[in-house]
C-alpha cells in the first residue's frame, strides 16, 4: 500500500477515539452510589477510610452496581448499552458505558425482589476479608476468574467485594490451578537482562506463547501484568508506600488506570507484538509533532481491562505513519525515550515500567504523600476532567557497560557519562491521576511536556512538593 493511502487509513482509524465527557452518566452513577452509602454504614465508613487513608474515591473502586429495572431506561439514555462481555445469569441484564470510564451495572429483572447492591473490586477478596474481619463464605474457587464475597447487608443494601482474572462477567468457574501456577512462575522467573534485544524479545515472545497455550490470552494477560506491577514496585518507593496504604484496607492495586512502557525505536514493533499476543487492541495514537520528538500507541485489553501507554521517539517524517506496525530504524542522536532505554534497558526487560498510573483524589493524595516525604511534581494535566502528576522520580544506578556503550557511540558526552555514573538517572514514577465525566482519553499536549521534563539529561535535585 502506498504511504499516502496508509496514512489516510491510519488517520481515519483514530477518529473514533475522540473521547467525550459523560457527566450525565457519571452523575447518575454518583446518585446511585450516594443512595447506597446512605443505607450502608459499613460502605460509608469504608468510603471515608479510602479517602482519609489512601487518597482514593469509592467510585474508582466500584466494579459494578446492582440496580432495579426502573433504572434501565435512564441508564440507556445517558449512554449505557448491553455489555457484550457481561456474562451473567438469566435474571440480570449487564450494561456498560463504552465511551466512559464508569462502573458497569447489573439490572435485575422486574419480577425479582432485589436489594440495592454495590461491588468493590480488590486484588484479592481474601485480603479484603482479613483487613475488615469478614468471615462470610467466598463464592468462587481460589485463583478462579471471578470471586465474590458478601461483606454485609444493611437496610436493603448489599456490599460485595470481588476479584477478577481476565474476565468481565459475573459467573464463577473452576480454575486449572496447575496451569495457573505454571504461568505465574513462568512470568516471575523470566529472564530480564539481555545484551541483545532481539534475543530478549524472542525469549519473551516464546514465554507468552507458552503462557497463552496453557491458560488462554486473557488470564495470561492478568498474570503478566501482575508481575509487571510487582517488578516496578520493587524499584519505586512511592509505589511501595502507596501499596502499603491500600493493602491496609485489603485493596491492592485494583485502582490502576494505565501502565506506561518505554521502548527503543528498533524494538517498538516487537513490543507491540508482545501486547498483541496478550489480546491487546490498538486505540488512539499520539503524534506529538516535530518539536516533541516522540509518539505513543495506546492499547487496551478488553477482558482484563488494562490500558497500556507505549512511548517511543520519532522523527518529524514518521509522525503520520503507523509506527506500531512500521519498524523504525536507530537514530544518530537520542531523544528522551531512547536515552532512558539506553540507560536502563527496555521496559519489557530490565527497566520495567516507566510508571504506573492509578486513580486517586488528586489534591488529597498529593497532600498525604507529602506528609510521608514523597514529593509530587507540578501537574502536567490540570483540567476539570483530567488531572495528572508524577511523584518525584526514583533515581536508579546505571550499569557501567551501558554508559560505556553510549559514550563509545558518542550518544552521551564525557560530562554526562560522569554524571550518570556517579548519581545514576531517573528511572520510574507513580502517577497521581483523577478523571471526571468518565473521560477515557489523555491530554496530548500535556504528555508532550512531561515527556520532555523526564529527560535524564535534565535531571536535578527535587526542590519541593
Amino acid at each position: 500500500m502506498a504511504i499516502a493511502a496508509l496514512r489516510k487509513n491510519d488517520r481515519a482509524a483514530q477518529t473514533k477515539f475522540n473521547w467525550p465527557l459523560c457527566y450525565k452518566a457519571e452523575n447518575f452513577i454518583f446518585e446511585r452510589i450516594d443512595a447506597f452509602l446512605e443505607r450502608s454504614n459499613f460502605a460509608r465508613v469504608l468510603a471515608k477510610r479510602m479517602r482519609d487513608e489512601t487518597g482514593t474515591l469509592i467510585l474508582d473502586w466500584t466494579d459494578h452496581l446492582l440496580l432495579s429495572a426502573s433504572d434501565e431506561k435512564a441508564l440507556r439514555e445517558v449512554g449505557y448499552v448491553d455489555d457484550p462481555l457481561g456474562e451473567t445469569k438469566d435474571r440480570y441484564t449487564a450494561l456498560w458505558h463504552p465511551q466512559a470510564m464508569l462502573p458497569r451495572v447489573l439490572i435485575v429483572a422486574s419480577n425479582v425482589k432485589f436489594p440495592l447492591a454495590l461491588a468493590v473490586r480488590a486484588d484479592l477478596v481474601a485480603d479484603f476479608a482479613i483487613a475488615h474481619g469478614i468471615y462470610n463464605k467466598i463464592e468462587g474457587e481460589p485463583f478462579s476468574r471471578f470471586r465474590k464475597l458478601l461483606v454485609g447487608e444493611e437496610n436493603g443494601a448489599q456490599l460485595f467485594v470481588v476479584e477478577r482474572r481476565g474476565y468481565r462477567g459475573y459467573i464463577a468457574s473452576e480454575p486449572d490451578l496447575k496451569s495457573y501456577c505454571a504461568v505465574r512462575e513462568l512470568f516471575q522467573r523470566r529472564r530480564r537482562t539481555w545484551d541483545d534485544n532481539s534475543k530478549g524479545f524472542a525469549h519473551v515472545h516464546k514465554c507468552l506463547r507458552e503462557a497463552v497455550d496453557l491458560v488462554g490470552r486473557d488470564l495470561a494477560c492478568h498474570l503478566f501484568f501482575r508481575e509487571e506491577r510487582a517488578y516496578w514496585e520493587k524499584r519505586n518507593r512511592a509505589g511501595q508506600k502507596q501499596r502499603h496504604r491500600q493493602d491496609a484496607l485489603g485493596l491492592g492495586w485494583a485502582n490502576f488506570d494505565h501502565h506506561t512502557f518505554r521502548s527503543s525505536r528498533e524494538c517498538f514493533v516487537d513490543l507491540m507484538k508482545a501486547f498483541e499476543m496478550l489480546g491487546f487492541e490498538r486505540r488512539e495514537r499520539y503524534y506529538a509533532g516535530a518539536e516533541a520528538g516522540w509518539g505513543a500507541q495506546i492499547l487496551e485489553q478488553p477482558f482484563e481491562g488494562i490500558v497500556v501507554f507505549a512511548d517511543v521517539d520519532l522523527t518529524p517524517d514518521e509522525t503520520e505513519i503507523d509506527f506500531s506496525r512500521v519498524k523504525l530504524t536507530p537514530e544518530k542522536s537520542l531523544g528522551t525515550v531512547q536515552l532512558w532505554c539506553g540507560l536502563h534497558g527496555e521496559s519489557l526487560f530490565e527497566a520495567g515500567m516507566h510508571h504506573l498510573e492509578c486513580r486517586f483524589d488528586h489534591a488529597l493524595l498529593r497532600e498525604q504523600l507529602a506528609k510521608v516525604d514523597i514529593n509530587t511534581m507540578e501537574p502536567f494535566s490540570d483540567f476539570p476532567f483530567l488531572k495528572q502528576a508524577f511523584t518525584e522520580g526514583e533515581r536508579w544506578p546505571v550499569r557501567r557497560e551501558r554508559l560505556e556503550k553510549l559514550r563509545a557511540q558518542k550518544l552521551i558526552t564525557d560530562e554526562q557519562f560522569q554524571e550518570f555514573a556517579s548519581k545514576g538517572a531517573i528511572g520510574s514514577h507513580l502517577e497521581n491521576l483523577q478523571r471526571k465525566g468518565g473521560f477515557k482519553g489523555f491530554n496530548q499536549h500535556a504528555v508532550s511536556l512531561i515527556i520532555s521534563e523526564t529527560d535524564p539529561r535534565k535531571q536535578r535535585s527535587f526542590a519541593g512538593a
